[in-house]
């Protein structure tokens, strides 16, 4: 397999509105990807279900989510876009995976640890969490995943986990490399913790220029600056963070020589960041405007996703069940056709 065509795998969950945390650390550099590599990205909403959630919201959770990642980008031209419970290879090679992992694995996890220590009724779906995961990317045989810091944990199991199953079982599962790339770690409107819709610290993805508007004007600068009078410092402000992102090599340096010299307020500097991000994004929300009035369209995509992820899903299964000495197949062979009878010599006259 060439360098152009090997096979990257990674995937989200439909937590809820789609913001710039996910849209910067993750989806952004998934469509640059389908340039270089063969993607499969998946809607895991198997891993949705391992804590508490409301039953009838997660099917428009996927719809939005799946909106906005088609919006961004990812059209079924470019990428194999799916729902993960709408390929069943997912949960049964993960039961599979689950024979060769070690119990005292999962409970290392950092993040089982942190979320077990936030619900009263920790279930075993929550711990066996990277096994699925696991077998999301193992399922595909993928040669990259993209990952940020916080799931570094995660793939380096997967890989462990190849390597006791391929030991076991015969060579099937190739370890996956990690594929560290711009992706990054964007902090919400507080300035302080990772932007989670959890923390209520967002900016949607999809907000009008009105609502980024309203939106960002909430963001907390430098904590320091206490008049419009006073200087700023612009490496301590998470809108100048922004910045330079969605503003240009020009626009930034000039806001950071007029913050440290209180030639530009913050509310100023707030609204140029909101209308250069709803600039960035109109794109993004006029294709995601589209698709919500052909909801059929994106059912089409991703039910067309996972047919061609079924496809590989199916081969890998089949043949991790016979080198484990299932037999999935287990009808009696049919019997041989009886020999036809000789035809009757008629009697001599």
């Amino acid at each position: 397999m060439t360098e152009t065509r090997r096979r990257v795998f990674s995937g989200i969950q439909p937590s809820g509105d789609v913001h710039l945390g996910n849209y910067l650390g993750a989806i952004k550099n998934w469509v640059e990807l389908t340039e270089r590599y063969e993607s499969i990205y998946c809607i895991v909403d198997l891993h949705a279900i391992t804590i508490p959630y409301e039953p009838e919201e997660l099917h428009d959770r996927v719809l939005d989510l799946a909106v906005a990642l088609i919006a961004s980008g990812l059209e079924a031209d470019r990428c194999t876009l799916f729902v993960q419970s709408h390929v069943p290879e997912h949960a049964e090679l993960a039961w599979l995976l689950n024979t060769v992992t070690p119990l005292g694995d999962l409970q290392r996890m950092t993040q089982f640890k942190e979320k077990s220590e936030r619900i009263k009724a920790v279930s075993a779906g929550l711990l066996n969490y990277p096994v699925l995961q696991a077998a999301d990317i193992l399922l595909y045989r993928a040669d990259l995943v993209p990952v940020g810091e916080d799931q570094r944990q995660h793939l380096e199991l997967t890989r462990e986990i190849a390597r006791r199953w391929n030991a076991r079982y015969g060579e099937l599962f190739p370890e996956p490399d990690a594929l560290i790339g711009p992706g990054r770690r964007v902090l919400g409107l507080d300035g302080v913790s990772k932007m989670s819709k959890s923390q209520n610290n967002v900016i949607p993805l999809l907000a009008t220029p009105e609502e980024l508007d309203a939106i960002v004007r909430t963001a907390v600068t430098d904590p320091a600056r206490v008049a419009r009078v006073d200087p700023g410092n612009p490496n301590v402000c998470n809108v100048f963070a922004l910045h330079r992102v969605f503003s240009s090599p020009a626009e930034v340096e000039e806001i950071e020589i007029r913050c440290q010299t209180a030639g530009i307020g913050c509310v100023e500097c707030k609204r140029l960041l909101a209308g250069n991000i709803a600039d960035e994004l109109a794109p993004v929300r006029e294709r995601a405007l589209e698709l919500r009035e052909r909801p059929d369209l994106v059912r089409e995509v991703l039910h067309e996703g996972a047919e061609r992820a079924r496809v590989i899903a199916r081969e890998t299964l089949a043949e991790a069940y016979d080198r484990m000495g299932l037999r999935r197949n287990m009808a009696p062979t049919p019997a041989a056709p009886a020999a036809p009878a000789p035809a009757a010599t008629p009697d001599p006259a």
